[in-house]
């Protein structure tokens, strides 16, 4: 029997709390698509935890 490990994801909030990442931010790349994020039955978003670490990881080496 094989186990798989649910992805993780993240809300809003919990996803600014990582370095370099607001609240504004987070809501920024949503609006943008980036990354991309499924919604809840009460419509709130949920982030993939590593696609928002590689965005805080690109924005960094770009100097943002």
């Amino acid at each position: 029997m094989h186990h798989l490990q649910a992805e993780s994801r993240l809300k809003t909030a919990e996803a600014a709390m990582m370095p370099r990442a607001d609240a504004t931010t987070v809501t920024r790349w949503a609006g943008a698509s980036k990354p991309t994020f499924t919604r809840t039955l009460g419509e709130h978003r949920r982030y993939r935890q590593a696609e928002v670490r590689a965005l805080i990881t690109s924005d960094r080496l770009a100097g943002a």
